[in-house]
């Protein structure tokens, strides 16, 4: 049964410990500070998705809220990310934005599923190459979804597929405004030097505003978020359903399926970076629960995805936030924000947002990760490289799919590779009580012995089969003993395989002994059926047991021939 704290929001742990004046100023600074960086980055996201800026906007105050009072992190951060960019696009192409918000709630709904069965430990066994090939390859996206903006260019439509959008793209080159391509780059400078010259300033905030104060002092031509959406709403809309049927449930459950997945993972990542910066530890099925009840009450809103944002859960914690408060208060910060500064916010450039988004997906990128990650073993480099292409040009969903299945099967070729049935013990290695340089030495006429030495599971019964094999040619033995005490695990293949070897055995009259037997090999075995018949299959102790068994059995044997 899930424990009742598995699923406790830490706010109510913070209540529970005492909530202090301190502890409102230094989380009302922290949110603050959060809301500073997250006004710019919702409304460029937002853009970025093929949607208006206040749906960013609506997905920071409505989600935010929610993922920091319902999560199972004290510094948890949540909004609208770069990962949801290529997934939001591609849905409003195919299905329109009531089909975005349908696959926002289906997959809120699968969150909410996912964390009550207590999945969030799960989700963090995602290998690093897929991660890092998905998230490079949404990096790619990103930049070459800002392109237009950057360049000003004059296009009706930016294509969702990455060839046809490159082709687009060129094809518009000749309309380069100069002055949105000069006000980017400029953007793109001073966020960089900001960085690195003064780290603790709101870099992104800054050099938005700067950028819109220098395009209305030079009356620059350029497209700013008023000329092209209109003005930003002063209010948050009211609630609403998209329409639901069966059809629709079952067009959008892949892309659902996506948006939980991204949203789960990411979150999960975020928590465990405040982990490593708070020295805490997140409650993972909570933080999924919680999820799930933000991107459902966001689709409900119009909003957008949202999930953990690891950067600005980092500027969370920097900025000395104590409690899930902080995150609560950066969203009313946001509201508030967009309550007294939306007529100003129109004015706002598109490329200053742009090279906002392009910094995004540079940090998306990993560059250093992506090549440490091509130094490793060939299959890790080979499951980064198809991620990171099918991403880029295909579609994130297959990326993903076709990803964890080739990572699954990459895991158990090399899990069967480390399983060794053979007929010796190795020098030195301790199977039992005691290190026996061969253990042949001591099996006595018409006795034969194998070891099995890793989990017997369906990837590597093969390799069982493959030992018995011999027999065929040289004729079975009297007793055939299986060493199991280097057999941690075993699966219903491993059992179905010892089945047939036993029944094989039976056939040819070969006595089979399983010597050292773990717990659960012996708990799955019995479970199944497999259990000890009388001059058949008998378990043995350890091995010194196993030959007191053959000895006997032949001694029997060695009897009633004689008798008869």
């Amino acid at each position: 049964m899930p424990r009742r704290a598995d699923f406790e929001p830490k706010l109510l742990a913070v209540l529970r410990e005492g909530y202090g004046l301190s502890q409102l100023r230094q989380d009302a600074l922290a949110g603050l500070t959060v809301a500073i960086v997250a006004l710019p980055l919702a409304m460029a996201l937002a853009i970025a998705s093929g949607v208006a800026p206040e749906k960013g906007l609506y997905t920071a105050v409505i989600a935010g809220f929610l993922i920091s009072a319902l999560g199972g992190s004290r510094v948890q951060i949540g909004g609208p990310t770069g990962a949801f960019i290529p997934v939001v696009f591609v849905v409003i192409e195919r299905h329109g934005l009531d089909g975005l918000i349908l696959a926002t709630l289906m997959a809120g709904v699968m969150l909410v599923i996912a964390g009550w069965a207590r999945l969030g430990a799960l989700m963090r066994y995602m290998p690093q190459p897929v991660i890092t090939g998905f998230t490079a390859g949404i990096g790619v996206i990103i930049f070459s979804s800002q392109v237009r903006d950057l360049f000003g260019l004059q296009m009706n439509v930016v294509p969702a597929e990455f060839g046809s959008k490159l082709l687009a793209l060129w094809q518009a080159a000749p309309t380069t405004n100069v002055a949105a391509l000069g006000l980017g780059l400029a953007c793109i400078l001073s966020i960089a030097a900001l960085r690195r010259w003064a780290p603790q300033w709101p870099a992104f905030l800054i050099v938005v505003f700067a950028g819109t104060l220098a395009s209305l002092l030079l009356g620059l031509p350029v497209d700013t978020i008023g000329s092209r959406f209109g003005d930003l709403p002063t209010s948050l809309p009211t609630i609403g359903l998209p329409e639901v049927s069966a059809q629709r449930l079952r067009v959008l459950l892949p892309d659902a399926f996506t948006i939980a997945f991204l949203a789960g993972i990411e979150s999960l990542l975020s928590a465990v970076v405040a982990d490593g910066m708070t020295g805490r530890r997140h409650r993972s099925n909570a933080e999924l629960v919680a999820q799930g009840t933000a991107n459902i009450a966001s689709a409900l809103f119009g909003g957008l995805p949202a999930t953990g944002a690891i950067a600005r859960t980092a500027t969370n914690v920097r900025a000395g936030a104590q409690t899930p408060v902080a995150g609560m208060l950066h969203a009313v910060f946001v509201f508030v924000f967009v309550l007294v500064l939306a007529p100003i916010l129109s004015y706002v450039p598109l490329a200053a947002l742009a090279a906002v988004l392009i910094i995004v997906a540079w940090g998306m990128s990993e560059i250093e990760r992506f090549r440490q990650l091509l130094r490793a073993p060939i299959g890790d480099r080979a499951l980064l490289l198809v991620t990171f292409a099918l991403t880029v040009t295909v579609d994130l969903t297959v990326a993903i799919e076709v990803g964890v299945v080739m990572a699954a099967l990459l895991f158990m070729h090399r899990m069967a590779n480390t399983v060794e049935v053979d007929g010796h013990a190795r020098p030195g290695e301790l199977d039992g009580e005691r290190e026996e340089p061969d253990m042949r030495v001591r099996l006595p006429a018409e006795v034969e012995a194998f070891r099995v030495a890793g989990p017997l599971f369906f990837g590597a019964t093969s390799h069982l089969e493959d030992a018995l094999r011999s027999f065929r040619d040289t004729g079975y033995p009297h007793v055939f003993i299986l060493r199991t005490r280097l057999m941690p695990m075993i699966d219903a293949s491993g059992v179905h395989s010892l089945q047939v070897i036993a029944a094989q055995l039976r056939k040819a009259g070969t006595l089979l002994i399983l010597s050292g037997l773990q717990a659960q090999p012996r708990h799955v075995l019995s479970r199944m059926g497999m259990v000890e018949v009388p001059g058949e299959i008998i378990f043995a102790q350890d091995f010194d047991h196993a030959l007191l068994i053959a000895k006997a059995h032949q001694q029997q044997q060695d009897d009633n021939s004689r008798l008869s």
